[in-house]
């Protein structure tokens, strides 16, 4: 975790290979999770759905089947706090009513300039708001707090029926009544303190929102979701986490704090780093920021590469073999290795960039139902590490995988092409033969000007080498028009027209 004054920068790995990248702003407004009170602007009865103002750029998009199927009742508690009427704000004395119906209409349930309370399922994307539900829901390390519902859910990846009756019962011997509870699968083992204490922390967070509504004016938020750093470390931190390392000191304070709540065993991985070096340069992860964005992405065996391409509607992925060859084997048994090897990537691009909506990959083409069919299983397999809802469908006749991936927040973008250090990004650089005229120039000013004493110039191996021919002839002169000898350097990695001044300590002079 990097944190800076703007932002904090959360890089996962896996076996030191970068698998997520995800970026809070200190100044990100609408978080997944977070509950606003807002105000109905439109009712849109031909979308079924209402478009509300909870202070974003863009208006918010509540649809007919977000609005729970207790809506009135929400509705009912809302106005209730915003009136201060305390006698009607414990919903555990509401009595349910019938679930509303499917094929209402919105405009039966909202009316304009209504103030709902909602939160945000999806951040703002692109030119769209906000994706809204008035279902509000607290997400906690083992359960799911969901109020006006009396209904227990338990993960589908707790199998041992023995256990799923035991959750169940001690869950429902410690919910508060008309509050439901979805059971996730870490809370498999765990014992009644622990998924209490959970249950405790999240009623807390209701409480809240009871206090704050009341003279409320809208648009106004009034729960915010956990920041994403301990989001995060509530939704992933497992047993097989050996390290979890940030270079901010109150970062750290509060990871800890949180991981010895929810993991006692797990609080001495957490460390803080104090090395002047970058921490992403440390770890190696700058270096495979750099590599992993941009259009074009080498795979890490051999030659082939992806080719990457964002669109507003899809993401488009084409495989290349390159120069990717093995002369010993088939085309179809070269297809089919560069295909497994492509699909790992592909998995790792998806999971990293956050690519959400329908993911498009063009695979080699290959004869053989039956390596299309491996090919298939492979994609599947390596998707599983992938956190968001997504579905993966079998290759077509024209060797293209759809995959579609939840879209909950923008996709990750780094821009990871730097501007020319010899034109300035402009695509125009000074005539070539005025190179030497500036050095000079440059050379002279440093000298006459700011009256510098010890510096030395690196520069492109092209300009070294005719600068330091006829037994260094720039380097005599300036020796006999300014007594001092100044070191010419050469920069194997520089363009080139690309010079810089060094002073005594190596560090750049800055002109």
């Amino acid at each position: 975790m990097d944190s800076t004054s703007q932002e904090v920068v959360i890089a996962l790995l896996e076996d030191k290979v970068l698998v997520e990248l995800h970026r809070e702003k200190n100044n990100t407004q609408h978080s997944v999770g977070d509950v606003f009170l807002g105000r109905v602007r439109k009712i849109m009865p031909g979308l079924n759905a209402a478009f509300v103002d909870v202070g974003a750029q863009k208006e918010g998009f509540l649809h007919f089947l977000d609005l729970g199927p207790q809506v009135q009742l929400m509705h009912k508690f809302t106005n209730c706090a915003l009136n201060g009427d305390t006698a009607q704000m414990d919903i555990s004395a509401y009595k349910l009513k019938e679930e509303l119906s499917k094929t209402e209409k919105i405009s039966s349930v909202l009316k304009q300039n209504q103030h709902i309370l909602v939160q945000v399922t999806k951040e703002p994307i692109s030119t769209k708001g906000p994706r809204l539900s008035s279902e509000i829901s607290f997400a906690g390390r083992y359960v799911v707090l969901i109020p006006f519902s009396n209904r227990i859910s338990i993960s589908q990846k707790i199998k041992n029926p023995d256990e799923r009756l035991r959750l169940r019962n001690l869950v429902q011997s410690v919910r508060p009544r008309n509050f439901g509870v979805i059971i996730r699968t870490v809370a498999e083992g765990k014992t009644a303190a622990e998924l209490h204490g959970d249950l405790d922390a999240l009623f807390r967070k209701w409480e809240h929102i009871k206090n704050h509504l009341h003279m409320a004016t809208p648009p106004v938020k009034v729960c915010s979701e956990m920041d994403k750093t301990v989001s995060i470390l509530r939704d992933f931190l497992t047993n097989d986490f050996d390290q979890i390392v940030t270079n901010n000191e109150d970062l750290f304070e509060e990871i800890k704090a949180y991981v010895g709540t929810i993991a006692p065993q797990k609080k001495n991985i957490v460390k803080f780093y104090k090395d002047r070096e970058p921490i992403f340069d440390h770890y190696g992860i700058s270096k495979q920021i750099k590599a992993s964005f941009g259009k074009v992405v080498n795979i890490r065996r051999g030659g082939a590469y992806l080719v990457i391409e964002h669109t507003e509607a899809m993401h488009v992925i084409d495989v290349n073999s390159g120069h990717r060859v093995n002369a010993e084997q088939s085309q179809e048994s070269n297809a089919l290795e560069v295909n497994l090897e492509a699909a790992a990537e592909v998995a790792r691009q998806v999971r990293l960039r956050d690519m959400g909506g329908i993911v498009i990959v063009d695979f080699i083409d290959q004869r053989e139902p039956q390596n299309r069919k491996t090919l298939f299983d492979a994609m599947v397999k390596d998707m599983e590490n992938d956190p968001a809802r997504h579905t993966v469908l079998p290759p077509t006749k024209f060797g293209l995988i759809q995959i579609t991936r939840q879209r909950v927040r923008p996709q990750t973008q780094v821009d990871v092409l730097e501007s020319c250090p010899a034109c300035g990004g402009t695509g125009q650089i000074r005539p070539s033969v005025c190179i030497v005229d500036d050095i000079e120039r440059d050379v002279e000013y440093l000298i006459k000007d700011t009256n510098a004493r010890r510096f030395s110039i690196i520069l492109s191996p092209y300009v070294y080498a005719y600068m330091c021919r006829a037994f260094r002839r720039y380097q005599r002169k300036w020796w006999r028009k300014y007594h001092r000898w100044i070191r010419l350097r050469e920069g194997n990695a520089y363009g080139f027209l690309e010079y810089r001044f060094l002073d005594r300590n190596d560090e750049e002079i800055k002109l």
